[in-house]
């Protein structure tokens, strides 16, 4: 027994030490992409959620359903049929034949009514647009690094990250018209991303829970006033838009443990595209927000 251990520890003793100490040959080299210049792996790299969203899961348990009963309209007899947008003329008139018919009403945006009140239909949150601007950046396109890593840092957001075709990242805000002569057509101003997922109610968790409670005389998002119209684009887009203060940026976690890495605070305004469409789109959009616990003040 002794020389068979013998054997097998002369024999492990003639192996190469460095056997698996040495770096393999690169028999193909990997392809890199032409716009990031980092090397294109072989196999599809998708990532998926790392654990359940307690955010997500009450909106599927909870708020759905209480959004559902808040904006439940009961419609017993159904929807009458809509206007024809273009008069109907005899078709063997002669006098009518060749005639401009053109659309009648006008436009329609903001009267158009609510799609009917069904399980599918129930107001969701679709994504959060985060928009930033930075003046000094008219100066030195160097400024924007800080709103670049900011947002990239509470979102964790990046170019198609994951595998995620549709991730688009943090995108640079460019100038559409010259105004006032400082702002002049393609020069980028300012930076933002839209999140969407489980990272969008991840960061609506933040922002409801860390950020807004700590803000200082802040008494929560002012609604328009009563008198407005409500067949306003703004009235029927489903978008609930407001804006945050710089110093609120250190009160997320993200940015409160490294404050010191980012040469200043800035502002973000907060665009929450909802699913709700038709007149009365905005109450409805309100209503999911305050379900998130997101305050509302009307003054």
């Amino acid at each position: 027994m002794s020389a068979a251990v013998a054997t097998t520890a002369r024999t492990a003793v003639a192996r190469p030490p460095t056997r698996f100490g040495r770096t393999p040959t690169i028999s193909r080299h990997l392809r890199k992409d032409r716009r990031t210049q980092l090397p294109i792996p072989q196999v599809k790299i998708l990532t998926r959620e790392f654990g359940p969203c307690r955010v997500e899961d009450h909106y599927h348990t909870t708020l759905a359903d209480d959004a559902m009963y808040m904006t439940y309209v009961h419609e017993p007899n159904g929807r009458a049929e809509p206007r024809p947008k273009r008069l109907t003329y005899d078709p063997t008139d002669p006098y009518t034949k060749n005639r401009h018919n053109p659309p009648v009403g006008g436009e329609q945006l903001g009267k158009k009514p609510p799609p009917p009140s069904r399980p599918d239909n129930v107001v969701r949150l679709e994504k959060i647009s985060i928009h930033t601007m930075q003046k000094e950046a008219l100066q030195s396109k160097q400024n924007l690094l800080g709103p670049i890593m900011a947002l990239r840092a509470l979102t964790g957001e990046s170019f198609k990250a994951g595998g995620r075709h549709s991730a688009e990242g943090i995108q640079l805000v460019r100038g559409k018209k010259s105004v006032g002569g400082w702002i002049r057509p393609g020069v980028p101003v300012g930076a933002k991303v839209d999140v969407k997922g489980q990272a969008m109610y991840d960061f609506l968790g933040t922002l409801v829970e860390f950020v807004l409670p700590r803000i200082r005389d802040f008494g929560g998002v002012i609604l328009p006033p009563q008198s407005s119209s409500v067949n306003s684009p703004s009235a029927v887009s489903g978008v609930v838009s407001f804006g945050i203060p710089p110093e609120a940026m250190g009160l997320f976690p993200q940015i409160e443990v490294n404050i010191d890495s980012y040469p200043k605070q800035y502002g973000m305004h907060l665009h929450f595209v909802t699913s709700a469409t038709g007149v009365g789109a905005q109450n409805r959009a309100e209503a999911l927000l305050s379900g998130f616990q997101v305050p509302f003040l009307r003054k």
